[in-house]
């Protein structure tokens, strides 16, 4: 056993970091990426008819790019997945059942050897020193978070917190367990050591009752690698259940450019959470010490279904090995939120795709996914 800031680690086993695995960041080469099928009518509630055409565009906008695995457990759910997607090249159906579609929280986390950075003394399967062979020769893992639907705001979620365990059984994956809970919208990382998260969501009771700072600092270095963890301390944007996913708020464009949620409205609610976001950004350093490149990427004007504000942000977009797909919500800034875009990622086909009948169910084309690391 292991203790680190005064709690015991659960894994009797060596953590990832100790082994020499790190958690890459989403511009880094991809071997797929893993999506669940949206089965779950009360996730988009009056709007589900619409959401499997808007949800199939989605996924052959990623096939054009990288393979694409879906989980679509049980009967039905696989027979109406099977026949939107059938025509499309390079996606593989896994019959493993969900609660949601959300698969950036509920799926796996993939991590992968440090090259070269086994730890001192280890032994290559040859027998050669890991300390002057440096070939790779870790397994691809995953790290096995608890999933709580967001602090139990939406059950059940029993199937959505099987799911890491069951893909890493089909793909024969190392697994690593915590022991506790943590959502992939919760963090985001810049491949080099730097994860970016927020106090409200990380630290909410609701996910790990009195788990303090220093605590989830020492999870994230020794499941992910992190070594310089940085916390906003406004997690707000309105129409939000997730206690303030960053994926919403903050985003990696490289390993030392953050692109940040804006609203220039001073009348709205988000412009002073926002604002704060921004400046605290302005003043955070990378693993190395040195300053982030912080570009606005501004919100749309507000938007509502039955009379509740959506969470809609362009920072939901997700990278694919040469494509970056951004959210587009009906709205002036749609075109401004691709230029940006396109600027930040020149070697990259950036791709705006509607999102306004998905956001309904809060959350977009990043909540959606989770890549899967060469």
């Amino acid at each position: 056993m292991v203790y680190r800031s005064g709690i015991l680690m659960t894994t009797n086993e060596p953590t990832p970091a100790a082994l020499g695995y790190r958690w890459p960041a989403e511009w880094e080469p991809h071997a797929a990426t893993w999506l669940s099928w949206p089965h779950n009518p009360d996730t988009w509630p009056g709007k589900f008819e619409v959401i499997p055409e808007r949800y199939t565009e989605f996924v052959r906008t990623i096939a054009r790019f990288e393979p694409v695995n879906i989980l679509a457990g049980g009967e039905v759910v696989m027979s109406v997945a099977a026949s939107l997607v059938a025509d499309i090249p390079d996606v593989r159906l896994y019959n493993i059942k969900t609660n949601d579609a959300w698969c950036r929280d509920h799926g796996p986390i993939f991590v992968v050897e440090e090259k070269g950075s086994g730890p001192i003394g280890a032994k290559h399967p040859s027998g050669r020193s890991g300390q002057l062979d440096l070939t790779p020769f870790l397994p691809p893992a995953i790290v096995d978070w608890g999933y709580n639907a967001w602090g139990g705001k939406y059950p059940p979620f029993d199937a959505d917190n099987t799911v890491t365990e069951q893909v890493a059984v089909q793909l024969q994956r190392k697994r690593f367990v915590p022991g506790l809970v943590l959502e992939g919208g919760a963090i985001e990382g810049n491949g080099r050591g730097t994860i970016l998260t927020t106090e409200s969501c990380l630290l909410n009771p609701n996910r790990n009752e009195n788990m303090t700072r220093e605590q989830m600092e020492d999870y994230l270095s020794s499941y992910l690698g992190a070594n310089n963890v940085l916390w906003l301390s406004r997690g707000e944007l309105a129409g939000d259940d997730t206690d303030g996913h960053v994926d919403q708020l903050a985003r990696f464009i490289d390993s030392h450019t953050i692109v940040a949620a804006w609203e220039n409205d001073s009348s709205d609610v988000n412009h002073e959470s926002l604002k704060a976001n921004f400046e605290q950004l302005e003043g955070m350093a990378d693993q190395d010490g040195n300053g982030f490149t912080i570009v606005r990427l501004p919100l749309p004007k507000p938007k509502f279904c039955q009379g509740q504000r959506l969470p809609a942000s362009y920072c939901n977009f997700y990278i694919t090995n040469g494509a970056v797909i951004v959210p587009q919500f009906d709205d002036a800034a749609d075109e401004e939120a691709v230029r940006i875009l396109e600027g930040l990622f020149p070697d990259r086909e950036v791709i705006g795709l509607p999102s306004i009948d998905l956001v309904w169910g809060l959350g977009s084309f990043h909540c959606l996914t989770q890549q899967e690391p060469v």
